[in-house]
């Protein structure tokens, strides 16, 4: 307990001056939920801002009178803490508790940063919840954070809020630009454009966002994927066929927008002599997913059947990611318009999927909402071209009586004047 104790207040000071450091930063739409008795959980990819999501939460906190030493924020990716098991976890925590003991007669916040890093810790974060009086509060990388260890684990005790990288509106936010949408005319139209084809290009990652280079935004973002693929992927799952792996994430990021077969991606490295099966292919998508790297987006159809034998459609984490991976930009903005529209429909929390009509046009997406309500979107970049109007007004005409549900286009100009909404 003594080095515990010791190491805790090194954390402790380093936490609080740093916080004492940040003088401005950008506030994200995402709140954690407000219902008590919950353990609440932030999850994420590297670098998308989950840290600085929590410190917002704790500047909150202290705002409306919280004494800061009943507050615990521990990163488990600090070296010094490295490796941690649920017993080295506990024993950080109940030296906070003998640090101030006030604490044993007075709810507390404990923020466990990066907990995937600690093994065990449902155990420890169990006990804490029926034992004290406590509010939680978890960060991960994983989508398995929510899937498998806090279902499993936590037996419905928690809820989960993702937290993306920016949306357009955040990244206005983080480069303080004010624009007057209720004045919305050719001037705003030709400002926003401008910023957001920068933010097409770049993406919404916070560091990306305040960095001018643009040699250094493609630099950090390869870095990213780098430390995707091998901290969250490689090593998580102990993947020895690293090639083919790594393959398979570049030619996602390569066709954002676009179908990905998992049957003809096996038939091409089958092709190519690579030995791997199916079922490992169809692991690996889950953990490309489970790391919030790329996601795939199924047919929307009551025949599973159909489900399943159809491709399902690929998008990636964030539209600078993926620029990160192809040269081809001109071409490729109309889907990466289309991917931020994805990333939009997932920020509101959207069951998404794509759908084709009896002829097997494509609609882009058929969208649930939290409240259960359907509706379609069509994604067109430029609609001043009149074929591609036609074809997307057509697909989704049919889609809305086949249906019988609403459907909207969303266009550059659409979106930049109203953004989103179901």
């Amino acid at each position: 307990m003594m080095e515990e104790s010791a190491i805790l207040k090194k954390l402790l000071g380093e936490f609080w001056d740093k916080l004492d450091r940040i003088k401005d930063f950008t506030v994200r739409d995402a709140e954690f939920s407000d219902v008590s008795g919950k353990i609440k959980v932030a999850m994420g990819m590297r670098r998308s801002g989950k840290t600085y999501f929590v410190y917002q939460h704790i500047f909150k906190l202290i705002r409306e009178g919280i004494p800061k030493s009943s507050i615990l924020y521990i990163n488990f990716e600090d070296d010094r803490l490295l490796p941690t098991d649920q017993k080295k976890m506990a024993l950080l925590i109940d030296a906070f508790f003998s640090l101030y003991p006030e604490n044993y007669d007075r709810r507390c916040y404990l923020f466990l940063d990066e907990i995937q890093n600690v093994d065990h810790w449902p155990l420890v974060v169990r006990r804490l919840q029926d034992s004290k009086d406590v509010e939680i509060y978890l960060t991960g990388s994983s989508a398995k954070l929510l899937s498998k260890e806090i279902a499993t684990s936590l037996r419905g005790r928690a809820l989960a809020t993702e937290i993306w990288p920016y949306s357009f509106q955040e990244y206005l936010r983080a480069k303080k630009i004010c624009l007057n949408h209720e004045l919305y005319d050719k001037k705003t139209e030709d400002k926003l454009t401008h910023l957001f084809l920068d933010y097409l290009t770049s993406g919404g990652f916070p560091e990306i966002v305040a960095i001018d280079n643009p040699d250094f935004k493609q630099k950090i973002l390869q870095e990213y994927i780098d430390i995707a693929i091998y901290r969250d992927i490689i090593e998580r799952h102990g993947i020895k066929t690293t090639g083919i792996i790594k393959e398979m994430i570049l030619s996602m990021l390569h066709n954002v927008g676009r179908p990905f077969s998992i049957n003809k991606f096996y038939n091409d490295l089958k092709s190519r002599g690579y030995s791997v099966t199916k079922d490992v292919l169809y692991d690996y998508a889950d953990h490309i997913e489970d790391a919030y790297l790329a996601f795939l987006v199924p047919l929307y159809d009551l025949s599973i059947r159909k489900v399943q034998t159809n491709p399902k459609k690929n998008y990636s984490i964030d539209s600078g990611i993926a620029r990160a991976v192809t040269l081809d930009y001109e071409n490729d903005r109309d889907r990466l318009f289309e991917n931020i529209v994805y990333l939009e429909l997932r920020r509101l929390e959207c069951k998404v999927s794509y759908y084709l009509t009896e002829e097997r046009y494509e609609i882009d997406f058929i969208v649930q909402s939290t409240r259960g309500q359907k509706k379609f979107f069509q994604v067109v970049w430029n609609a001043d071209d009149h074929a591609t109007m036609e074809r997307e007004q057509r697909a989704l005409h049919a889609g809305m009586k086949e249906q019988k549900i609403e459907g909207k286009i969303i266009t550059l100009n659409s979106y930049l004047e109203h953004g989103l909404k179901i």
